[in-house]
Parts: C-alpha cells; structure tokens; sequence
C-alpha cells in the first residue's frame, strides 16, 4: 500500500470494524445488527405506544383528544333518568321591558350554563363583530363609569350588556378600584381572549355618567342599531364634552353648601355669610395645590383650615355668634359622603376588594380634613379661644321651615358640585328636603335615636332615587348622592375634633365613633331603599332576582 492510499479515510464500517483504536463506549460491538430507523429520529418518549399494542381509534363523529366525547362504552339505553322537578324545568326568561341594569344584573348572577343566548345580532357585519374592538369598547366605557363613583356590580353590568349587544354571549367582566378586565371565550374548547385597562384618573362629572348610561342604553336597545364605529364616535363625545358649570360656579356652590350646613345646626345670617366665605376660601386653596399637583389628602388638609380659622376668630373676639356652626358648616362641604356611599354599597353586595380600596379612600380623605382642622382648633385653644360644643345644637327645632329651606339649598349646591344635569337637579333637591324632613321628624320631635333616624331617611332617599332612575332609565347617583347631603354628620365629626384637641380624648373618640355609626347608616339605608325598590317593581326576570349564597365562613 502506498503512502498517498494510506492517508485516505477509511469508510464507517471499516473503522467500525476494524479499526483498534476506537475505544469509545457508544461503539457498536462486533456482530451486532441494529435495525434501520428508516431515517427517523429514534423514539424515547415515555408517551409513544408500546410495539404490538394497537391504540384505539375515535369514531369520525367524535373530535379526537376532546374532553366532551362520550366514552366507548356509554349507551344511552342503560343511562340514568334524569331528575326533572315535580313543577318541571324552569325557563330562564328576561323581561324585554325592564332596564338593561336590571336585567344584565340577572344574568350575572347566572352560572354561564343557564345564561339565554343573544338574540340575533343585526348591527354586525357579514363575518361577525369584531371581537377586540367590541372588548375595547367596553372597556372604555366601564372606565368612565367606575372613574365617574358607579358602585362595581353596575359597572360590570354595563360592560356585559355592551358584550351581548354585540352578540359576545360568553363575556366575564371584572372590576377592581383600579383594574377592568373582560375575557370572552367563543366556545368551551376555544382559546379564550382577554382585555384589561386601567383606571388612573377620577373625576366628579355626573353629566358624562348619565350619558354613558344614555349610550348603553341604546345598544341594548333591540330597535336602535348603533354600529361599532357610532359607538366609538358617540363615546368621543362623552369624553370630550364640557362641564355643565364653570369653576367660579363650584367655589359659589361649595360657600352656598357650607352656609346652608351652618343653619342646619342652628347658624343665624352672620354665621351663614363667614362659613361661605371660609368654604370658598378653601375651595380656591385646594384647587391652588391642584394645579401644583399635590395629592388629594393634602388638598382636603388645607380647605378645611379656613372655616375653621374663621370660627377660632369669632371664638377670639367674643362678639356672640355661634363659632362652631361656622366650622360645622365648612366641613359639611369636605365630606366624602359619595365615595362612601358607593364603598359601602359594593362591600354590601359582594365586591369586597373594591369596597376595601374605597373604605380606605374615604378614611384619607377624613384623616386629611382631622388634621387640618385638628391644627387651627390646637392653635386656637393655645391662644385662648374657647369653643363650645354644645353651642352649634341650639335653635334646630324651633324653626323646621327654615331647616327644611336650608337642607334643599344644601341638596341644590351639593348637585352642582357633583356636576350633575340641570333636568336632574330639582329633583334631588325636593329629594334632600323631604330626608330632612323625615329625619327631623323622627329625631327630634319622635325622640327616635340619630343612627335610626338617619337610615330611615336615607332609605327613602334610595327609594326615591332608585324610583326617579327607573323612570328616566339612568343612574341613580345624581337622585341619592346629593340628597343625602343633609344627613352627613358633620357637627359630630366636628365635636369629636374639638374634644379632641381641648385634650377630651375619650368624648372626642365617641363623638367620632357616632359620625361613623351615622356614616354606615346613610351608605346601608341608601343601598337598603334600592334593593327594596327592586323587590317591589319585580323587573329584571321571570322570578326573583338571586342573590350570593351564604358560604358560613368557608
């Protein structure tokens, strides 16, 4: 063999063979025959069927890996009977007429697999509606509710009905204080699609909620065919529609609102004209560290040192008016009576994470306006201001005309303040004056306990909210919000700072815990009048509308 032949590389199976310096561990051992693989990867899964086991194959009629087909050995004649009710299946029906709230509340409440389909969709196109548009829509428009005060159980509501307007018939909405989020799932073996938004901004604008309502309203609505691209376009408009009032307006509204307060408590004229002026003095301070981008709990620090700076100098000068229903008056304007209201009603009817975050606003809103008023009324007392207590309860009930007049004008500021529709606005202010009434009624001339007579009054105000809603189809916080101005407990909340800062801590501690006793009454007696409501107009489905089941604790 020559040099050059000795150089040339040997074939595999020779070197396999043959060749003796190939120690490898993974070589293959002399006379060993290894069957072909056909050119395919060796399998060595732990799934692949053993050799000779012949793996049954599904019929054509069952979709193969489904976890919905029947088994092999299922016969439909041995099957059980099935349980029917001696009174028969009932049929889920909704009544066509009722609002959408109530009826997409109900099915809510459904399990999915009792839900009614849609009804034919006739505003989508050929190939079907567009399911991320449909999803975005709606989580737009769940924003502007949620960021608008609407309770979580409404807005989720809403988003529904704008789902199943669009023929989306297996949407699960979720709202948080924060978050919004819908998954929609065409089918049991089909992906679902997801969407979530947040929401970062609130603002008070009841005019933009009722015309949210307006718009869900009409897309519910079987006879009106509004389209995706009308919807978005009608929605544009919402968003960048002006407010119904302009801001010297508010700072009128809000001096006109404590006024009215301060003659609830028994302020003659002198008293009404310093706590307006204090509460609009306030006002333009907290709109001065708005625009300086302080957050809100500073805001509601620095208004509610004015009134009280005005009722430590009339306390100063000992010229006889009532200093503490001037400062009573100035924090009637500071209370956050909505974002109470709807933090009690969405913790009452299940949406406890979102009820939480908003107790938990509410409660920084109420330490910012203590501390604020905490630091004039210490000061005061260093200086020798000296503020009774019981000085703000004189005169209630000799003039109940006057009281009545003073509860319907605070009713008509706090509308304004809530930028509410001008056509709304009588009616929450005849709503405001008949919860006074009721609340004097059976406060003062009954004997009846403030707690009892408060949840009474504010029952009658959700009735009669919830009533004036279902008539106009809209929400009801622009007919309760407002009314239930008269009875926040403001002159409680005031004693308990004074008793506090003239170094009572434990009658300042009770005074504080009857504002909020008082405050859980008015957000409970609210929700209460409009479940009752709804009891008795019996809408919204073929029978009673379900509720949560008591789970006991588990």
């Amino acid at each position: 063999m020559t040099e050059a032949e000795d150089r040339k590389p040997r074939s595999d199976e020779a070197r396999t063979t043959y060749d003796p310096e190939i120690t490898s561990e993974f070589a293959l051992p002399q006379g060993l025959a290894v069957p072909r693989g056909g050119g395919e990867s060796e399998t060595t899964s732990e799934f692949a069927v053993p050799e000779g086991l012949q793996a049954p194959q599904p019929s054509s009629a069952e979709p193969e890996g489904s976890a919905f087909s029947l088994p092999r050995t299922y016969s439909a004649k041995d099957a059980l009977v099935a349980f029917t009710p001696a009174t028969g299946v009932p049929a889920v029906s909704l009544i066509k007429d009722a609002p959408w709230q109530d009826r997409m509340r109900t099915m809510l409440r459904m399990p999915v697999t009792e839900r009614p389909a849609p009804e034919p969709v006739q505003r989508a196109e050929e190939e079907g509606p567009a399911v991320p548009r449909v999803l975005d829509l709606t989580l737009r428009i769940g924003e502007l509710l949620l960021a608008g005060g609407e309770g979580a159980e409404d807005v989720e509501a809403a988003m529904f009905a704008v789902c199943r307007s669009y023929g989306l018939d297996r949407c699960e909405p979720t709202v948080t204080f924060t978050l919004l989020s819908i998954s929609y799932q065409p089918s049991l073996v089909d992906d679902p699609v997801t969407a979530s938004r947040t929401v970062r901004r609130r603002g008070t604008d009841y005019t933009r909620l009722a015309a949210v309502f307006h718009l869900v309203d009409d897309l519910t609505d079987p006879e009106t065919h509004v389209s995706l691209e009308e919807a978005y376009r009608r929605l544009a408009e919402i968003r960048r529609n002006r407010h119904p009032y302009p801001g010297w307006a508010l700072t009128l509204a809000s001096g006109l609102l404590a006024g009215a307060a301060s003659v609830l408590v028994g302020g003659g004229v002198i008293v009404f004209v310093a706590a307006a002026l204090g509460a609009m003095l306030g006002d333009r301070l907290a709109w001065l560290c708005a625009g300086r981008g302080l957050p809100e709990f500073y805001q509601f620090t620095v208004a509610a040192m004015p009134p009280a700076a005005i009722g430590v100098a009339f306390s100063l000068t000992h010229i006889g008016v009532n200093a503490s229903a001037v400062v009573t008056g100035g924090l009637f304007a500071l209370l956050p009576g909505r974002a109470l209201v709807a933090g009690v009603q969405d913790g009452l009817t299940g949406f406890y994470i979102t009820a939480s975050a908003r107790l938990l606003e509410v409660m920084y809103f109420f330490v910012g306006i203590v501390v604020g008023v905490l630091v004039v009324l210490y000061f005061g007392v260093k200086v020798g201001g000296k503020l009774d207590p019981d000085a703000a309860l004189g005169g209630i009930t000799e003039r109940p005309l006057v009281q009545i007049a003073a509860s319907m004008l605070l009713s008509l500021t706090f509308a304004v303040l809530l930028q509410q529709e001008r056509s709304t606005v009588l009616a929450v202010t005849l709503n405001g004056g008949v919860a006074w009434s009721v609340y004097g009624a059976m406060q003062h001339a009954g004997g009846i306990s403030p707690v009892a007579s408060t949840a009474v009054a504010a029952g009658l105000v959700g009735l009669f909210g919830q009533l004036l809603s279902r008539f106009r189809f809209a929400s009801a916080l622009p007919y309760t919000t407002a009314a239930i101005g008269p009875l926040l407990p403001g002159s409680a909340t005031y004693f308990g700072l004074l008793n506090m800062a003239q170094n009572e801590v434990d009658k300042g501690l009770v005074s504080l815990a009857k504002a909020a006793s008082l405050a859980m009454a008015i957000a409970i007696g609210v929700n209460l009048g409009s479940e009752i409501s709804r009891l008795t107009l019996r809408v919204g489905s073929a029978g009673k509308r379900r509720a949560a089941k008591r789970t006991r604790g588990f």
